[in-house]
């Protein structure tokens, strides 16, 4: 699958300044992400952050449907966050643990995720547990397999862990945890982006990403995707008037679409760079990027071994 890497490099204007590896950190965004956010904080500070924001209505309601492209999903299954950890911790905080209760996840877990493992487990008494590696060091998926009983309530797993390049049989997993009913939570923060990833194929009941690593979009963004099977089960720890309506002195509704799982103050102009972000890679075609991204990785695999490294 041809890509066009100087019309990708042309319109980077980092390219031009460094040599850049660092995209799973914070990648170099393209020339349309910066200008969308900074074309709206410039007419926000002429015009007032509240009308801004009215003005460009249609322009937010897009980025759902930009992010729902993305991975597959209903515009209804999509929640904006400001990272891809808020993104997990709403799901994983809303889902209602017990003593003996377990959950099943991955030796190459993020931090993050594994200190909200464990302060679940020391709040409720719940029990983590680690699933072993197959030969190729992903998880070993006849060892979950093994592993599933009543008492498990939910399968956590990173896509593409952080620490290497690993990539977790997600669809395996999922398969896995859909045919024993188990909730499914998937950490795409590495993997959005970088792979073509459709919520259909991979089963998950909830996935979280950022858009700061390969969508190449601002910092300070994520998303989340919610199944309405898990959703309609779960009420958010925290809830806003965003998030929830005050219907009386004494009662509240929490909102029917995956926006519970979201707050009122964000960062509008950067949630108008996310969505820029992904309509560009979408523009590209995520096989596509896919491709180049793994051509890549074997060229760099086939010199280090020839190096010696």
């Amino acid at each position: 699958m041809s890509f066009d890497v100087e019309r990708a490099r042309r319109e980077t204007p980092g390219c031009a300044e460094v040599v850049h590896f660092n995209n799973a950190g914070a990648a170099l965004p393209p020339a349309v992400v910066t200008d969308t956010v900074v074309d709206y904080l410039r007419r926000e500070a002429l015009i007032g952050g509240y009308e801004a924001v009215a003005e460009s209505s249609e322009r937010f309601d897009a980025v759902y449907a930009s992010v729902a492209r993305l991975l597959g999903a209903g515009t209804d299954d999509i929640a904006l966050t400001d990272n891809a950890t808020r993104s997990w911790q709403a799901v994983f905080y809303a889902l209602p643990f017990g003593r003996g209760d377990r959950i099943l996840t991955s030796r190459a877990e993020y931090a993050s995720n594994a200190i909200a493992f464990l302060q679940v487990a020391r709040r409720t008494g719940a029990v983590v547990e680690v699933v072993g590696d197959d030969e190729s060091g992903q998880l070993d998926v006849d060892e979950l397999r093994r592993r599933i009983d009543d008492d498990v309530k939910l399968i956590a797993v990173s896509h593409v862990p952080t620490q290497g390049g690993l990539v977790n049989p997600a669809e395996e997993i999922g398969a896995v945890a859909e045919a024993a009913g188990i909730p499914f939570l998937l950490d795409a923060c590495q993997s959005a982006g970088q792979l073509d990833l459709d919520v259909t194929r991979l089963r998950c009941d909830a996935l979280s990403g950022t858009g700061r690593k390969y969508l190449r979009g601002p910092r300070g963004t994520g998303f989340l995707y919610v199944h309405p099977r898990l959703r309609e089960r779960l009420e958010p720890a925290m809830l806003d008037l965003h998030s929830a309506s005050w219907e009386a002195p004494a009662e509240y509704v929490v909102d029917p679409t995956a926006k519970r799982f979201e707050v009122w103050e964000r960062d509008f102009a950067a949630v108008l760079g996310l969505g820029a972000a992904i309509d560009y890679a979408l523009g590209w075609g995520l096989p596509a990027i896919e491709s180049r991204v793994a051509s890549l990785a074997a060229t760099l695999r086939s010199r280090l071994v020839d190096a010696g490294a």
